[in-house]
């Protein structure tokens, strides 16, 4: 449909467009998505009903400046929750069409979602004059099936906007960047468990620098963190199987179409051990040429922490 305007790509005919469609509850932080990719060159819709998305998009092929329709996010939830029933065949129809869609749903525990309607003072989109915790859970219910489709499911529970841009950036920012896309995400068990996470390790069997006065106060970011993990016995033994088995499972995922793959590396609060144990998986997975991201969940929460 959608097309670049260049020479190559008038003499290899037009490319289908990218289509992310941005769904979730309210309050998640759909607006904070919707600006990081309008920032990274996505033409964007915020409340499209369902029934107009083909529409848009044969606007997208039959409009003259095609360049900047190669890139489209949209918006549906339930403000217009009328036509949410119809959002599955749709969004078949057009794959079925070559089209590229994916789905990205945003959510956040009930706790948060109140935290933040207080905050903002706005008023539940799927309130009917009871408590906000009873809109969220009707909210919760007719998104269902959307969640059950979507590609990429992110918690925003414990993201600023400014981390919850730089994940949405971080997956669509290289539009053109062929096969797996790698994460590996460090974080601490006692603030939650990643949903995002496809495979979870859980490191908490290592020494633990936190008992290290020297180390308490210290990142696993820093040398001297890293040098205490990663000459543990065990840390060496634990990579080097981590190894075997990425070698082993990552190029299957790959073969099969697999675009993302978040790779979970837990200890107890997110500081130390897999902080020094993603970095190092981080090294070696792009030094074997798969394109690999690493972030810290937990980490800001400890940089002001003098203890």
């Amino acid at each position: 449909m959608a097309s670049s305007l260049d020479e190559a790509s008038e003499a290899t005919g037009p490319r289908q467009p990218r289509v992310v469609i941005l769904t979730g509850l309210s309050g998640s932080g759909k607006t904070t998505a919707i600006r990081a990719l309008e920032d990274i060159g996505y033409f964007c819709i915020d409340n499209l009903p369902v029934p107009l998305l083909p529409k848009v998009l044969e606007l997208a092929e039959t409009g003259p400046s095609r360049q900047d329709w190669r890139r489209m996010a949209f918006v549906v939830d339930t403000r217009a929750h009328h036509h949410l029933d119809d959002a599955e065949a749709i969004i078949a129809e057009l794959r079925d069409e070559g089209i590229s869609v994916q789905i990205v749903f945003l959510e956040a525990t009930d706790d948060c979602l109140v935290r933040r309607f207080s905050e903002t003072r706005r008023r539940h989109p799927m309130s009917e004059g009871d408590t906000v915790r009873e809109a969220i859970r009707r909210e919760r219910n007719q998104l269902a099936d959307l969640r059950a489709w979507a590609d990429i499911v992110v918690d925003t529970t414990n993201h600023t906007p400014h981390t919850l841009k730089d994940l949405l950036k971080e997956h669509f920012s290289s539009e053109e960047a062929p096969g797996l896309s790698i994460t590996v995400l460090s974080f601490g068990f006692k603030h939650g468990l990643p949903v995002e996470c496809d495979l979870v390790f859980d490191v908490r069997f290592l020494a633990n620098p936190h008992f290290v006065e020297d180390l308490r106060p210290k990142t696993g970011l820093e040398q001297p963190v890293q040098h205490f993990v990663l000459s543990l016995p065990e840390a060496a033994r634990f990579l080097a199987l981590f190894q075997q088995l990425a070698e082993f499972i990552l190029p299957m995922y790959d073969r099969e179409g697999k675009s993302y793959l978040t790779i979970g590396i837990g200890c107890t609060g997110g500081k130390h051990r897999s902080v020094a144990i993603s970095e190092t998986i981080g090294d070696r997975l792009r030094a074997r040429g798969w394109q690999t991201n690493v972030r810290h969940r937990d980490v800001p929460r400890y940089s002001n922490d003098d203890s």
